[in-house]
This record gives structure tokens, sequence and C-alpha cells, in this order.
């Protein structure tokens, strides 16, 4: 059994978790989720009889703030975190991703993620593509799965996979939709890691943006195909000649009435939005068509 902690992001229920697996070892925690949810780590890890300084082992799925932004603070403690090779110096040094996330939320940054400090090298441990890492009895498996970000991982545990965002986000049993912030969204290799996922029959996909699905092959299906329409609705706008603060109300318009025609209420509409801004994904979508261009 694994053990999921709401990090209550924002005030909302079920928009970012993480999640404990106790070993012989002591807990594993996957995901550290941002360090102005740190206090809300604390209690739920409270809860489950540990303290912060009890966790040895975090294992990231990639080193956007949203899952990654606390983890200094547990590396601060002794814990050895587990990550991508290509968010390695990153983390060692989080001044560039704290610089270029400053100018996108500008004096939001701290209510939003909080402090970003560095981790020392003898702290990261760096995870090949199908790598397994033995703790306390239990075997995680790495599996890169980019698309959403080129520094992604999976872990593939028993018959879960945590998948940090390969899978998409899916709140309170609406639709399943696709992040895409920039820099690195790319449709072909977010595909690929979707069939990867799936290849490795998984009984349970556990979603940092939340919780977790039994239908691992009707999940992705849904999730290839909404990451499709999204791709081409942003393309068919890009090609008009819009800019990206012209598309982004059309596109929060566009997506809120997908989420509706599901029967997500306004208050759901609010819980997709904290988790996945609607304006990251024109941002990392144009981008993708811009390159494609080139």
């Amino acid at each position: 059994m694994y053990q999921t902690i709401d990090l209550h992001f924002q005030n909302y229920d079920h928009a970012i978790a993480a999640f404990l697996i106790e070993t012989n070892d002591g807990p594993v925690l996957i995901e550290s989720g941002p360090y102005s949810t740190f206090p809300s780590l604390e209690k739920g890890l409270d809860k489950l009889g540990y303290q912060p300084k009890d966790i040895k082992h975090l294992l990231l799925s990639h080193i956007h703030f949203d899952h990654a932004g606390a983890a200094w603070a547990f590396a601060e403690l002794g814990a050895t975190v587990y990550l991508h090779p290509f968010g390695y110096d990153h983390m060692h040094d989080p001044s560039k991703l704290v610089a270029s996330a400053t100018m996108i939320y500008g004096d939001q940054m701290d209510s939003l993620w909080g402090r970003m400090e560095g981790i020392p090298k003898k702290n990261l441990k760096i995870m090949e593509h199908d790598e397994v890492v033995e703790i306390g009895g239990q075997s995680f498996r790495a599996l890169h799965t980019p698309g959403h970000a080129k520094h992604h991982l999976a872990w593939h545990w028993k018959d879960a996979i945590f998948t940090g965002d390969v899978a998409g986000v899916k709140i309170e049993g609406g639709p399943v939709v696709p992040p895409c912030p920039p820099p690195d969204i790319n449709l072909e290799d977010w595909m690929y890691s979707i069939d990867l996922v799936l290849s490795k029959n998984p009984n349970r996909l556990v979603l940092t943006h939340y919780g977790e699905e039994h239908n691992p092959n009707i999940h992705m299906k849904e999730l290839k195909g909404i990451l499709i329409d999204w791709a081409q609705w942003i393309k068919a706008r890009w090609e008009e000649g819009l800019s990206n603060e012209e598309i982004t109300p059309l596109f929060m318009d566009y997506t809120a009435s997908q989420l509706r025609d599901r029967g997500v209420s306004e208050e759901g509409i609010k819980k997709y939005e904290a988790a996945n801004p609607s304006w990251m994904s024109v941002s990392g979508l144009v981008r993708y068509w811009k390159k494609k261009q080139t």
C-alpha cells in the first residue's frame, strides 16, 4: 500500500499530491510538491507517524516547482533525491529555474511556490531509463517519459506507476487533460511515453494531479485524444496570426466548456485551473508548433 498526502495547493483539495511508501529502511516519498505547501506535507506526514527528517529517499517525477519545489528541504535533512539526468544541474543550482519562473509569475512566486534552494550533489542520485533502485525491500523502476518535460520520470512500483504528469491531470472523476507548459512540450515524445507506460501493463496509474486510475488503457486513450485536440485548436489560432495573449482567454473558455460538458462544477474548474493553468498550455503548445516550423 501507499499513502496519498493532499498538499492543499492554493487551499484546494485534490490539486497536488505526494505519496508515501513504507519500507524496511523507512518511508519513501514520491514527489515533494512546492515548498509553499510544505506545512501541509508536514501535517500529512505527522498523521502517518513521520516527520520530514524520517524521509531518507525522495523520488521525483520531474523538476517543475509543483512536483519538486520542496525537495531541497528534505535534502537539507539528509535525504537522497532521485531524478532524471536532465534535472540534475537545475536541482543542484536552481538559479536559472527560479529566474525563468520569476519572469512568468512575478510577485506571485512566493505564494505559489515558496523558496527553492540548491541541493548538494552528494544528495542527488541520477536514474537512467529502466534503472531500478532497491530501498528497504521495495523496488522502484525509473522510466524516462519525456513529452511533458524532457526531464520527466515515471516510477514503476509493484502493479502501479506513479506518473507525475505523463498521464495528465484528472481531478475528482473529471476528464483527463494534458498539462503543456513551456519549454519542453513535444507531442511525439509524449505519445511514445504514453505507449511506454502502457507497455508495462500497470493495473493502476497514480497521478500527482490527482489520485488513482484503474483503467490505464482507457485513461491514456482519452489523454491522447485531448492532447491532439488541444494542440490542433491552438495551432489553428496561432496560424490565424493571434498572439498568445489573444489566444489565452479563448482557450480558457474552450477548456472550461469541455469540463462543463463533462459535468465538472465551477469549483472543479477552478481546481483544474490551479493544477493545470490554461495559459501555460497556450505558451507551451505555441512554442511546440514554432519549433516544428524551424
